[in-house]
């Protein structure tokens, strides 16, 4: 029997967002991709699991598992079978078939970042409010400042926080700005992250790095094909 801790939990539930089916492998690695490829985790559980589980639908498998107050799996060959210690109510959930199941083929190799800052969970999580509360689709580091707005308007609601000239708690920009010429361009719906405190590293050939200071987990999060990257300007 095996119970999940309620941090595995939440990094299911955060994976559910990336995609919707799961490859869960022996050991403790958890790893998702999303269908576009352009979002790529993988996190370190507590948990040791003794054989493969392929999840078609991770909701769904979240969902039964919130039909018990503190549901224990009992993976077997073929199924999972959910339970309530002490209760005769169970929930048989059957694995999919692998082979229709997305899977991380190969560890992502980081090149040389130009650009390195750490990104406060304040502040992480006030710009994703901000996004969402002006419709913001696009987020952008540019020479120092980390905006959000809609890149194909001119007149779009913008709302920027300025880490160059005066850096905030918790972002740092590494480097001498004055030397430097750069735009990082994200998709806000590919900065689904796990609530926290990330070190962030990014490189001109057009890939990020997000590290949880707090929890085993990290993003690889392809940028848009607009970002470049000058030192010399």
């Amino acid at each position: 029997m095996m119970k999940l801790s309620d941090q595995t939990v939440s990094v299911l539930k955060n994976y559910s967002t990336i995609n919707q089916n799961l490859l869960i492998k022996c050991g403790n690695t958890l790893q998702t991709m999303s269908a576009m490829k352009n979002i790529v985790s993988k996190s370190i559980v507590t948990e040791d699991f003794k054989r493969d589980v392929a999840i078609y639908d991770l909701n769904e498998f979240l969902s039964s598992m919130s039909l018990f107050d503190k549901p224990e799996m009992d993976f077997k060959d073929d199924f999972v079978v959910m339970s309530n210690e002490g209760s005769n109510s169970k929930l048989k959930y059957w694995y999919s078939d692998p082979s229709v199941v997305t899977t991380v083929s190969k560890e992502i190799q980081m090149p040389e970042c130009e650009v390195k800052f750490s990104l406060s969970s304040d502040i992480l999580s006030n710009v994703q409010k901000a996004a969402a509360v002006i419709g913001a689709p696009d987020m952008v580091l540019e020479n120092g400042n980390l905006r959000v707005t809609d890149k194909k308007n001119d007149t779009a609601n913008a709302y920027s926080i300025t880490v160059r000239e005066r850096p905030l708690p918790g972002v740092e920009v590494v480097g001498e700005p004055d030397e430097r010429d750069y735009k990082f361009w994200f998709k806000v719906e590919n900065l689904k992250l796990l609530p926290g405190t990330y070190d962030v590293s990014i490189s001109s050939k057009r890939i990020s790095h997000f590290k949880n200071t707090n929890v085993d987990i990290e993003y690889f999060i392809a940028l848009e094909p607009e970002s470049y990257f000058n030192s010399d300007s």
